[in-house]
């Protein structure tokens, strides 16, 4: 994911099928309670690297909807309720929304040392084997949010080398900057 962000309004983009379906599956995995958080998605088989293991499906929406989401998102959090992040970037237009009951990809967690990626083709997201699964491993990618709101992301995922939040793995030196910065300040008081 690379935008921190979850009225369905109409866009002016062609939606995808929003109504009640049936959960999307893969012969690849399935849901099963989480080591790291809540539900997740396991390994029902071992999977090769390499392998697309299930496509992350919502609504397609423009950058406006996809921000008017984020900030009802975030006035949800504050007031104590959800505040997940589904939507992942398309394109500079269009975003995906994938904050659907019936999205299974959705239950995939983050890991600061994952086992899949996220990857864009042709406008569709695929959550693809980095290397090769264990059947019964959890599958996990890295959310790739930015380092602006870490301190609203804490990181459960139990990594080796966690970064204590959910951060991009390309912006974890600006976190590491700004966690020295706030233990100094703390150390001050």
């Amino acid at each position: 994911m690379s935008k921190a962000k979850p009225s369905v309004k109409k866009t002016a983009a062609p939606a995808a099928n929003t109504t009640r379906r049936r959960p999307t599956t893969s012969p690849w995995a399935k849901v099963r309670r989480s080591a790291i958080h809540g539900r997740g998605v396991i390994a029902s088989k071992d999977i090769p690297s390499g392998t697309r293991i299930i496509e992350y499906e919502g609504e397609r929406i423009t950058k406006a909807e996809s921000d008017r989401r984020d900030e009802e998102r975030a006035a949800r959090a504050a007031r104590g309720g959800d505040g997940c992040v589904y939507i992942f970037e398309i394109n500079k237009r269009y975003d995906l929304d994938g904050h659907m009951a019936w999205n299974t990809a959705r239950l995939i967690n983050h890991s600061c040392e994952p086992n899949c990626e996220s990857k864009n083709v042709r406008g569709r997201i695929w959550i693809t084997a980095r290397r090769d699964i264990a059947k019964g491993e959890e599958l996990t990618f890295d959310y790739g949010f930015d380092v602006e709101n870490w301190k609203e992301h804490p990181c459960l995922c139990g990594a080796k080398r966690c970064a204590g939040y959910i951060v991009a793995k390309s912006h974890r030196w600006r976190l590491r900057k700004r966690l020295a910065k706030a233990r100094r300040v703390e150390r001050v008081k």
